[in-house]
């Protein structure tokens, strides 16, 4: 079996020479500005089951995509073949695109007076050195720690990834820089049986520096815990209650406001939070920021991808709506600024309380302790939500039984102004950090 490692990267400087040849070939071309984006990535995923190793993957890429504006007119094209002749067919292709499209006043490089002056060393490089071999060894201690306990019945098996890549942004503007970057994780899924059957769930741990991951036998343990305790689940009836979103689910709460504040839905007039800036629609005690040159994390960057530098700013501050997510084209069609998010928000964190979430289920009392969301049920336009749910039954402040088959359903600007509580139990595995969230009232619809 090869030991080859993916702890390397290409060389930057060569990729940045690429990048500022594509834009003279471009200009060359008849393109009166352009910007460029290039990827290289190398990667390792191993996956066992049952205690054989089930998927051994190991893959090396490159990409470049090239964005071409005569006048207001664009065109793009990408390739993954970085010879001379497929990135010339490329930029030939975007320029032609360009010139048969309408023209968008809309379109267009960033303002040249916002691009990323300073480099930030963020820290987001941690190579790890990691044959095909261990990375096998790690996955079987991670699985064979979920499986030690014999009500365990199966598995879907326990995965190593380890990813290095290095992305390299240019335009017309004299922009032209990169940085490098790593992500790690560990993941197992196991299942158990009862009395309806089958019950399964999972658990991972994910980081920039592989040293700061959880240990594989503490992934496994917490997979079949979880496992374990979804076992004879029941039902709930339909009604009215509080509802806690643990922290692992509800970043993709607060996913949504992102999406309600985004430049695209508000241009499109297609957002429950359109004209909200200045309102107010959490309560007081809510702050929210977004803090892009957080050291280590997995959203953080110095520059967006249109090279536009990002900075520390509010997105709530005392519940208010401070400012909107916009990347230069949306910014230009609402006749505002961009705010150096395109391509998204960088490190969304929801300040939490002082409370973790055993002191939430007590201030709660009796209500849902929402584990798993299914589904796609949320309107933008509307606010409306509805998604699946599974979790437990909580009474007095404590767990009582494990639920499933329950709906939960509401509208966002009304669950936004009902959280009472945001848990200190952050969950940093992402790019949105929060804790878990207490929302005052939810229909639930069961049997």
């Amino acid at each position: 079996m090869s030991t080859t490692n993916v702890a390397d990267y290409p060389d930057q400087q060569e990729m940045e020479t690429l990048v500022a040849g594509v834009l003279e070939t471009a200009k060359q071309k008849g393109a009166t500005s352009a910007e460029v984006g290039m990827n290289s990535a190398s990667g390792l995923n191993v996956t066992v089951r049952m205690g054989e190793v089930e998927t051994l993957e190991y893959n090396r890429d490159r990409s470049l995509g090239i964005t071409v504006y005569v006048g207001h007119r664009k065109g793009s094209a990408s390739t993954s073949d970085c010879s001379h002749k497929a990135i010339e067919d490329a930029v030939e292709a975007a320029c032609a695109i360009a010139k048969h499209s309408g023209e968008d006043p809309y379109s267009g490089l960033a303002d040249a007076n916002r691009m990323a002056e300073r480099v930030v060393d963020l820290d987001l490089s941690h190579p790890w050195d990691l044959s095909a071999e261990q990375a096998i060894e790690i996955a079987l201690q991670c699985e064979n720690a979920a499986r030690t306990d014999k009500q365990v019945s199966n598995s879907e098996g326990a995965t190593v990834s380890t990813r290095c890549g290095t992305s390299i942004y240019g335009n017309s503007h004299g922009f032209l820089n990169g940085y490098s970057g790593t992500r790690h994780s560990i993941s197992c899924s196991v299942i158990a049986n009862d009395d309806n059957g089958m019950q399964r769930d999972y658990w991972y741990t994910l980081a920039r520096d592989a040293t700061e991951m959880d240990s594989p036998e503490s992934v496994g343990l917490k997979a079949a815990e979880r496992t374990l305790n979804r076992r004879n689940a029941r039902k709930l009836k339909t009604g009215q209650m509080p509802v806690i979103l643990q922290a692992d689910v509800a970043s993709g709460f607060f996913q949504h406001l992102i999406s309600a504040i985004s430049g695209g839905s508000l241009y499109r007039k297609s957002s429950f939070l359109l004209d909200s800036v200045e309102k107010k629609i959490f309560p007081d005690f809510m702050h929210i920021q977004e803090l892009p040159h957080l050291k280590k994390a997995l959203g953080s960057a110095w520059y967006d991808n249109e090279g536009v530098a990002t900075q520390a700013r509010d997105i709530i501050r005392d519940g208010v709506l401070k400012g909107y997510v916009l990347g230069s084209y949306s910014a230009r069609k609402l006749g505002m600024e961009t705010t150096g998010n395109a391509g998204g928000v960088h490190n969304l964190q929801v300040q939490p309380g002082k409370h973790d979430l055993s002191a939430l289920l007590k201030k709660m009392g009796k209500g849902l302790l929402v584990t798993e969301l299914m589904g796609q049920g949320i309107n933008i336009v509307t606010g409306d939500y509805s998604r699946g749910a599974a979790g437990y039954w909580v009474e007095n402040g404590e767990i009582q039984y494990p639920v499933e088959e329950v709906t939960i359903a509401g509208n966002l600007s009304d669950m936004f102004m009902q959280i009472q509580q945001i848990g200190s139990d952050v969950d940093l595995r992402g790019n949105i950090h929060t804790g878990s969230v207490l929302i005052e009232n939810m229909m639930l619809a069961g049997d």
